[in-house]
Formats: C-alpha cells, sequence, structure tokens
C-alpha cells in the first residue's frame, strides 16, 4: 500500500467557513492508533487530513494485547497479529496462580501485536484513504482570534538524512485540531488542556531460547506484587520471536528499575537465557484530562487520558475515540459547513462518555479495592480463579461491554470477595514481612 507524504512547505488558505465547498481542513497531531484512526475517519469523509508524527518509525512501549473484537470492528489483518493467547495467568505475591482461562468461550483468545507493525499498518491505511503524511515535529500553535479564524500548527519537518532534505520549519493552517501526540502531549499544554497524573511503563523485550519462547506460545503472564509494582502488575507477554517483559507504576517512578528486576526475577526461569533486544519506556495516562475539548481542538487516546487504571489497556479506546472524534468533525462540517467546540463536545465527548464512561470509573475502583497492599493482591488473585469471575471479565473485554447484571450470582460474588479480603489480609502481610527480611539480609 502506497502511503502519500507531505514534502515540507508552507501550507497557507483561507478558513473561513464561508468559503464554498471547501473541504474542511484538519491536523491530526500524533500517529498512533489514535491519530491513524482519526485521521482515516477524517479522509474517507473527504476531509483534508494532515497526520503530522515525528517519528514514524518508533512506536509507544506497549503489552501488544487488544480485545478480540478490535480485529474486526478495525478491519485489522489476521497477519499483524503475533500471537494467539488463551490461556492468561495471574501471579499473587505469594506466587498464587490463577489460571484465567476456563471461561474463554471456543475459538475466542486475545490477539498480541506489537505496536510498531499496528501502528504503521493504520497510518499506511489513512493515508490510502486519502489523508497526507507529515513526518514533522510539532512545536507550538498559534490559537485563532475569532470562530472562524484558522489554527497555525508550527511544526519541524524530519530530515531524511544523507542526500535527503533537511529539517526545516513549516506552518499548517487548518480548521481544527485533533491532539493524539500521547501523555505528555504538545496539544494540550498548547490549548491549556490541564495537566493529569501519569504513571511510567517500562518493558524489555527479551528472546527466549525456543524451548522457553514455546512455553509462552499462547500464554501470556501477570504478576501482582509490591515487588513489582506497588500500584499496578508486571507482565510477561508473548510476541513473535520474543516476549515483552515489564512493570509500570505511578508511586515509585524513581524505583522503576528496581521493580523491573522485580519482575524478572518473579518470571525467574521462565526466561532464563533470554537476550534483551530492546529496552523502552513511556509516559502513560491515570485518568481523564481535565479539558478533552478546548475550541476546535480535541484530545484522544492517551492525551486525552484514556487508559484504564487496573488493566492499563489503551489500544483500542486509542483508536476508537480517534474514529469517534474524527467523524463528529466531519458530520458537523457536513451538516453546517463549521466544526465548533459545542458540535464536537455533542458528537464525540457526549458519546464517548455514555458508552465507556462507567468502563472506566468501575477499572478504577477495582484498582483502588485490590492493589493498595498485598493483602488486596492475594484476594484479586484469588477471585481470578472463579469462574463467575472470568465469564464476566471476558465478556466485557472481549466485546468491549459492560455485562448485564446477574443479581444473585453477583451477590454470592460480593461474599466470597469479602470472604477473600479477610483470609488474604494474613497472608498478604506475611508475604510482606518475608520480603521486607530478604530485602535486609541482600
Amino acid at each position: 500500500m502506497s502511503a502519500a507524504c507531505h514534502s515540507p512547505a508552507r501550507l497557507s488558505v483561507s478558513c473561513s467557513s464561508s468559503a464554498p465547498g471547501r473541504p474542511l481542513r484538519v491536523a491530526v497531531v500524533g500517529g498512533g492508533p489514535a491519530g491513524a484512526s482519526a485521521a482515516e475517519a477524517l479522509a474517507s469523509a473527504g476531509a483534508q487530513a494532515f497526520l503530522l508524527e515525528r517519528s514514524p518509525a518508533g512506536a509507544k512501549p506497549c503489552g501488544g494485547a487488544i480485545p478480540l473484537c478490535m480485529l474486526d470492528e478495525f478491519s485489522i489483518p489476521l497477519g499483524l497479529v503475533d500471537r494467539r493467547v488463551t490461556r492468561m495467568r495471574v501471579l499473587s505475591p505469594s506466587n498464587l496462580a490463577a489460571d484465567f482461562s476456563r471461561a474463554i468461550p471456543p475459538g475466542a483468545h486475545i490477539p498480541m501485536l506489537r505496536r510498531e507493525v499496528l501502528d504503521s499498518f493504520l497510518r499506511t491505511r489513512a493515508a490510502d484513504a486519502g489523508a497526507t503524511l507529515v513526518p514533522g515535529l510539532v512545536t507550538s500553535l498559534s490559537l485563532p482570534a475569532g470562530p472562524t479564524d484558522p489554527y497555525l500548527v508550527h511544526y519541524i519537518s524530519s530530515g531524511g538524512g544523507g542526500d535527503g532534505p533537511s529539517p526545516t520549519r513549516s506552518v499548517l493552517e487548518v480548521d481544527a485540531i485533533v491532539g493524539a501526540d500521547g501523555a505528555n502531549s504538545r496539544v494540550a499544554r498548547e490549548v491549556g488542556a490541564g495537566d493529569y497524573t501519569t504513571a511510567i511503563a517500562f518493558q524489555e523485550r527479551i528472546r527466549l531460547p525456543d524451548k522457553e519462547m514455546a512455553y509462552y506460545d499462547d500464554l501470556a503472564e501477570m504478576y501482582v506484587g509490591g515487588d513489582v509494582s506497588p500500584d499496578f502488575y508486571g507482565w510477561v507477554f508473548p510476541k513473535c520471536d520474543h516476549v515483552a517483559v515489564g512493570t509500570g507504576t505511578v508511586a515509585a517512578k524513581p524505583e522503576i528499575k528496581k521493580l523491573q528486576s522485580g519482575i524478572r526475577a518473579r518470571a525467574g526461569p521462565k526466561i532464563a537465557g533470554g537476550r534483551v533486544i530492546k529496552v523502552e519506556a513511556h509516559p502513560i495516562p491515570e485518568h481523564p484530562r481535565p479539558r478533552r475539548v478546548v475550541g476546535r481542538v480535541a484530545l484522544v487516546g492517551d492525551a486525552a487520558g484514556y487508559v484504564t487504571r487496573c488493566s492499563g489497556e489503551g489500544i483500542y479506546f486509542a483508536a476508537k475515540s480517534g474514529r469517534m472524534c474524527g467523524q463528529a468533525m466531519a458530520k458537523e462540517w457536513r451538516l453546517t459547513g463549521a466544526v465548533t467546540e459545542a458540535g464536537i463536545r455533542r458528537g464525540y465527548l457526549r458519546r464517548w462518555d455514555d458508552e465507556f464512561l462507567l468502563t472506566f470509573r468501575f477499572l478504577d475502583l477495582l484498582q483502588r479495592v485490590f492493589y493498595g497492599d498485598n493483602a488486596g493482591r492475594e484476594a484479586l488473585v484469588e477471585m481470578c480463579a472463579d469462574e463467575h469471575v472470568q465469564r464476566r471479565t471476558f465478556d466485557c473485554y472481549l466485546h468491549k461491554r459492560m455485562a448485564p447484571p446477574e443479581p444473585w450470582a453477583d451477590l454470592q460474588l460480593l461474599w466470597r470477595t469479602a470472604g477473600s479480603m479477610v483470609r488474604c489480609s494474613v497472608l498478604g502481610k506475611e508475604v510482606q514481612r518475608l520480603r521486607q527480611l530478604d530485602m535486609l539480609q541482600a
């Protein structure tokens, strides 16, 4: 598939909404799943979409798991999937293991892929739909003086190196902007969208010997415990020819390398003999940003704060928010000849919150209950072995919908959860004491 690339130059065009027959012009800043999906939605609707990505060859460090429904909803080719995980194992601080796979429906799986592969595919597809790819780093925005004046996007084009063009400063005039440029969003800062708490994710890609790699053929592991993260989990996720081993934290960012050593120690002999082929780190948001739409600027994906707590999932929500936002802008322009803050809020934010706000709040509650100490983490793993929990979890995760209530079964689950919390409070404290003794003796 060919990808049309913009050659650096100043692009200038009148952006008055009264221009008859002129297509909507939108700068999409950031070329990950959120930005690429927004650009594709806009271009498919006839808008002029400029997709600015500072590092087309790079990708955000990421576990790489996506829900099964995303393959069909976003037409992701099966050839992009590295592994089809049918076994998910969760390990407690005391290494109690819960095989989180009994309730996976026949034929269902969790697709695992590499972000650089997915992101490249989505950007190329956006270009095929008519978007213009602009390799460049956005440095600032000039905000409009009035409701029909253009935004000016200032950026430094990426040089090709060697005999290619040297980096140059360029300006792009547009009607609206989609900020899809991650947790440290430049777009969000420029429009005063407010700050939010971020975590740090640290990951090593480790190439294993064939025997050890075969162990992870269809298995993904999650580890919880204060030794791997005080407020999240560590993971070992299989990819095409390696495993991704990582962890994340908000509360202990300076200790991230120590926590990474913890997950490697917990995985132990299962990753022995492996060779680290890449080390990655990146901030991820902990909650939605205070303002996700400011004027004719909308934030999507990580820039908007769409990463769930407890699970850390973000790929699907990034792509979904980008598509929703692009569709909303294109629809308002088609119907009214303008893009407005009220229209973006109505067509994008309201739809998003109606569909996903409850999910985000529920997962935030789960993290507060189960991730605070080792007692809660032991209880979490014990509950993960419950078939009712597994069935409802997979129904929500694989198909991105809140499972309908089952009052009697849910009441029984609440009672079992309370029992788990009481039993595990003793075990959790003992695990914490033993780990502190190990640290003193080390």
